[in-house]
């Protein structure tokens, strides 16, 4: 028998036991238990609401929306949707702990959307196992609900990704009104923060795979027609999005994480540097091009250091928890974007992570990691998935016969 198919043996056994029946007649309210105690001893540790450096950004942007009714153009338009949430709060009066209290809110709304939707792609009877397990996972790792209590998009982008997860799969079979539902969460995670597209570029990918895998493929290659001669509109949005960033600059200085000077990369030989006037994708192809081993090494570093979550400035403790739990889900969520599960909400949150990567690639890493984070729904999602399809692959084992 392999060791896959004894593990499981294993756990069907824990399953069938006692021990097994209370916990599934339990675990829900042992996870609703896990993220209050999570979340009160993240209040407890920042002795409440956590002001950093671009709270302030968002707290002024939140006063005018909220006292004035003023939005801001430019750079600050992208990520406009958390202003407006913390608007909401301030215009009720409930100042900073509102904010914090409302992210939390979401969260454990997102929380509860994500054992639901596990539990929906997991056919089979033990389907509570993975989206148990998956779960809490999400809860219960400190990381990914930390940002519950700052004053940053972070949580709420997270929470909101989780929900458009929800509504994709919830879509599936329903109403038509079911996918506007899910168009609306996929806005509003796009505008929670600059990189919110990632979500809808992600969506695309889904929509494609479900036509993709229709019998009749003219959906699909009208899609492929229909993105072929949108280029135009392509190219004059990607061209909006780099408006604003100063691309080309971070590249001069090295830099791997962001204002992070210990680990830069020093150039070997002289930069071939794009003409100023030129548009910002020509600017940004034209460095690629002309600087290929230097931008090659730099965005090769930046995305291992993006995956890799461990920072040299991270405590024993927090590396070994990092290499003793995420990268075992980095590996269940490899197995779990080949499993069963349908297909385009694979490859909806395999979308996610993948051009959030990209980004970070061509952009910068983050020093608290808040490019990674927000994504660890869709790594213990996978990891989730696959799980549930090592347990339908493998079955309980048929009772002995009795002599």
């Amino acid at each position: 028998m392999p060791p896959t198919a004894r593990l499981l043996a294993l756990v069907h056994q824990a399953t069938a036991s006692p021990l097994g029946a209370w916990l599934q007649r339990w675990h829900g309210w042992l996870l609703v238990g896990l993220w209050g105690l999570m979340q009160l001893s993240l209040l407890l540790q920042h002795h409440g609401p956590r002001h950093v450096n671009d709270s302030a950004r968002y707290l002024i942007y939140a006063h005018q929306i909220a006292d004035d009714g003023y939005f801001e153009a430019g750079h600050n338009l992208r990520y406009v949707g958390y202003p407006l949430f913390m608007a909401f709060w301030l215009k009720l009066g409930t100042g900073w702990w509102g904010i914090v209290l409302g992210q939390i809110a979401m969260s454990g709304l997102a929380a509860r959307a994500f054992y639901r939707t596990m539990h929906r792609l997991s056919p089979a009877a033990s389907g509570w196992v993975p989206a148990a397990l998956a779960t809490a996972a999400l809860v219960g790792w400190r990381d990914a609900q930390q940002f519950n209590v700052y004053l940053l998009t972070e949580s709420l982008f997270a929470s909101l990704l989780i929900l458009a997860f929800w509504a994709l799969v919830w879509a599936r079979r329903g109403p038509t009104g079911r996918w506007l539902v899910f168009g609306l969460l996929v806005l509003l995670a796009g505008i929670a923060r600059p990189n919110g597209f990632v979500v809808a570029a992600a969506t695309g990918l889904a929509g494609l795979a479900y036509l993709r895998q229709r019998p009749d493929q003219r959906a699909f290659r009208r899609a492929l027609l229909a993105l072929v001669l949108l280029a135009p509109a392509w190219w004059w949005v990607l061209n909006k999005l780099l408006l604003t960033f100063t691309l080309i600059e971070t590249y001069l200085r090295g830099e791997i994480i962001y204002a992070y000077t210990p680990w830069v990369v020093e150039p070997t030989e002289p930069l071939q540097l794009p003409p100023a006037d030129m548009a910002p994708l020509l600017r940004l192809a034209y460095f690629m091009l002309a600087n290929p081993l230097y931008f090659g090494k730099l965005a090769l570093l930046k995305g291992l250091l993006f995956i890799s979550y461990i920072k040299s400035y991270y405590s024993l403790s927090h590396v070994l928890a990092i290499a003793l739990f995420i990268y075992p889900c980095y590996w269940l969520a490899c197995y779990g974007m080949r499993s069963t599960a349908w297909l385009p909400a694979r490859v909806f949150l395999t979308g996610v992570v993948l051009w959030q990567g990209l980004v970070v690639m061509l952009t910068v890493e983050d020093w608290d990691v808040r490019f990674l984070l927000p994504l660890l729904p869709c790594i213990f999602a996978l990891a989730g998935l696959a799980v549930a399809d090592w347990l339908a692959k493998w079955p309980p084992p048929a009772p002995l016969a009795e002599q």
